[in-house]
């Protein structure tokens, strides 16, 4: 009888504790303002990292290599969001039907082309390539290439570069539809851009493949010549680089999973 009484006080107690976990509020999502009180996930040395040092209150910040290792974090229980550009966050989502997107974008930001200071030369050959493809069709036809209604990425052609010099784009090649890799290759958005600007400027393109929170640096050092990454042209970033004309508008957005 004893043993009876253990077994059915054993089975009330895990009942106990069931009903309880049942009761527990579900974590939800909503907007930024949810954010509060949550581990979420970033890449380094972004605007959206940035923004949640600055903005928000009471956040766990994890920042990760790419937005793309953030996803995969949050797909595996290990964050309870991530916040990221738009564009590349549609892409994370279309590979992962685990994830969505929370239906509130904030902190518009804008992308531009970044270059050592005191390089009139250069930047000046930039905007002007990014004011002709912008007046001459140009730049339409790259966002309906690479950031199409029907969500079906069709590589361009590359631009054929060359010359006596050499121009190195830095980038962060994990980032699509801006720069990612294809069959070994870095294609995306700016890469295009870049052979614009590398043809424009009479020089070969080379690309350089480094970490986003490194690209900065590099162009500082002289490792590389200017940077088309999707980098926002911030104030912060101002103090160490010129930028070019700006050449695309975004939202940062929040993946949750579903």
């Amino acid at each position: 009888m004893k043993r009876i009484a253990c077994i059915v006080a054993a089975v009330s107690l895990l009942a106990a504790v069931m009903t309880g976990c049942s009761k527990k509020k579900q974590v939800v999502i909503q907007s930024a303002a949810d954010l509060a009180g949550r581990t979420v996930g970033c890449q380094a040395g972004t605007t959206g990292e940035l923004y949640l040092q600055e903005e928000a209150e009471n956040v766990k910040i994890r920042s990760f290599k790419t937005g793309i290792d953030a996803a995969l974090d949050l797909k595996n229980g290990g964050l309870d969001a991530v916040v990221l550009d738009e564009i590349p966050a549609k892409e994370i989502v279309k590979q992962f039907p685990q994830l969505t997107l929370v239906n509130d974008s904030f902190a518009s930001e804008e992308y531009a082309i970044a270059v050592r200071k005191g390089e009139p030369e250069l930047l000046n050959s930039i905007n002007k390539t990014i004011k002709a493809m912008k007046a001459d069709g140009t730049y339409d036809k790259l966002l309906a290439a690479f950031i199409p209604a029907d969500g079906k990425i069709v590589l361009p052609q590359a631009i054929p570069t060359g010359g006596s010099k050499t121009v190195k784009m830095g980038t962060n090649a994990a980032f699509p539809p801006f720069e990612y890799i294809e069959s070994s290759d870095p294609v995306g958005f700016d890469i295009t851009l870049s052979q614009m600007i590398a043809r424009d400027y009479g020089a070969k393109l080379e690309v350089v493949n480094m970490e986003f929170d490194a690209l900065i640096a590099a162009l500082q050092s002289g490792a590389i010549d200017f940077i088309a990454s999707g980098m926002t042209a911030t104030d912060e970033r101002r103090k160490n680089v010129d930028f070019s004309e700006t050449y695309f508008s975004t939202n940062q957005v929040i993946i949750v999973r579903k």
